[in-house]
């Protein structure tokens, strides 16, 4: 009896105590009754805080929130089979269905879309998740045709269209009709006059050949006659030589008088852009009296950049507007020229483009738009902010469906704007995350250095007051 008495004395004290233990000890939360499996715990704010149990953060006291199986991949059975995420058209791929079939408007059988094995950096993201990071996708297109490439440019003189007004012989100028810069003179327009002792006197030598010439037109011997017409052509052509018109020469043999004041007409029709024409003012052959430019047709100095200078070849095709006139109708223009050598500041190449110009809207120095049509080829191309670039790599998210979303290094190509070219890696018709990718990219990353630390379900950490 004694044995018994003993006996309950310890024993009742350590079944008080097991109980006490138990009640102040946090039992695990049960998986709810929806049947996924629970594979551990993290804290909202820090996912980098994982646990076997439930209970809350020691550093921010925030609840644990669960992570289920199908929220993170690698925690099936590897010899379990695969499952069927959709069913897709193996030639048209926007088309999809739930179950397995044929393409009414192909007839192609349906491919089966499985759920990724392979977890390699690959994630599932809910679409609710998604919506709140504000994920957005896009599809890989194949594009071609032309496109457009931007820049500025400078309105200079056409120098085949530039004129020089010089006398032939030395003189001095009597009159001037053109007297200021920015006169527009026509083509025969006389400018101003000018005395030569040495155009008079060969003037008078024409004379004195004409007269020679008409006195051995009766001699019998022939060679006198043709010695007299030689003479009378050699005076002409030394007056056509120093620019002296064929009116003007036929009014000194009409006059038999020579002309004092010679005219000297304009050489082409356009605009005066420099003078060194006065009146009494001694000139030389080498005197350069007026320059005169025609503006009907100018050059557009364009600055191209490096880095479109292989897409612009002579003969493409572009098109000038004004940055003051945002409404006017843009003018057409030709890729003439392009200087072989690159500027070291700026790095940008001249090419030159001959435009017409109506009206005179376009003034020489005067800064334009320029837009170049360029043919590309067909090519694959993404949004440029699908693609994740560290530098070393570029990597694009692939959507498989149904939340999971497969990291994929891509060789790109040119960017032209918001769009990229993709070399490698990519498929027309393949899914890609557009915007939100740096969210996506870190959970990736975050996921994948989990698994290589051994962090995988079965394996996670003690709660570090447990």
């Amino acid at each position: 009896m004694k044995t018994v008495k003993w006996l309950a004395l310890l024993i009742v004290p350590a079944l008080a105590f097991a109980a006490g233990y138990t009640v102040r000890r946090p039992a695990a939360a049960p998986a709810p009754d929806s049947g996924r499996r629970i594979l551990y715990y993290v804290d909202p704010m820090h996912p980098a805080y994982k646990s076997d149990r439930p209970g809350t953060a020691p550093d921010c006291g925030m609840t644990l929130e669960p992570v289920y199986a199908d929220d993170e991949l690698g925690s099936a059975d590897p010899s379990a089979p695969k499952r069927v995420l959709y069913y897709r058209d193996p030639r048209d791929r926007d088309y999809t269905n739930a179950r397995a079939g044929l393409n009414p408007e192909t007839g192609d059988t349906l491919e089966p879309v499985y759920a990724p094995a392979d977890t390699t950096g690959t994630i599932r993201i809910s679409p609710d998740r998604q919506q709140l990071a504000g994920v957005r996708f896009a599809t890989a297109t194949v594009e071609g045709g032309a496109r457009t490439v931007r820049t500025v440019g400078r309105i200079a003189y056409d120098e085949t269209r530039v004129s020089h007004v010089h006398s032939r012989v030395d003189g001095w100028i009597d009159q001037v009709f053109v007297d200021f810069t920015g006169d527009v003179v026509k083509k025969g327009q006389p400018m101003l006059t000018l005395y030569s002792p040495d155009m008079l006197a060969s003037q008078q030598e024409l004379l004195l050949a004409a007269r020679a010439r008409d006195v051995m037109k009766g001699n019998p011997l022939p060679s006198a006659a043709e010695g007299g017409q030689s003479l009378f052509e050699a005076a002409r052509r030394r007056l056509e030589l120093w620019n002296l018109s064929e009116a003007q020469i036929q009014q000194v043999l009409a006059t038999g008088r020579p002309v004092k004041n010679v005219p000297l007409a304009s050489p082409a029709t356009g605009f005066i852009t420099a003078r060194n024409a006065f009146p009494n003012q001694r000139v030389t052959a080498d005197t350069d009296l007026y320059t005169i430019v025609d503006l009907s047709r100018v050059w557009v100095m364009a600055d191209v950049s490096e880095s479109d200078i292989p897409a612009i070849a002579i003969g493409n095709r572009a098109h000038v507007t004004l940055p003051y006139a945002p409404g006017a109708r843009p003018i057409a223009a030709k890729v003439s020229y392009i200087q072989p050598d690159v500027d070291p500041t700026t790095r940008t190449l001249k090419v030159r483009l001959e435009v017409a110009n109506p009206g005179l809207r376009l003034k020489p120095e005067m800064y334009v738009n320029v837009e170049f049509q360029v043919p590309v080829p067909e090519r694959l191309v993404v949004p440029a902010g699908a693609i994740v670039d560290t530098g070393n790599q570029q990597t694009v998210f692939i959507d498989l469906g149904d939340g999971y979303l497969e990291p994929r290094q891509v060789q790109v190509g040119e960017r032209n704007g918001d769009t990229a070219t993709i070399v490698s890696g990519l498929a027309a018709g393949d899914r890609v995350v557009a915007s939100g990718t740096f969210l996506i990219d870190s959970e990736s990353q975050l996921k994948a250095a989990a698994r290589s630390m051994g962090m995988s379900p079965g394996k996670m950490p003690e709660h570090p007051h447990d």
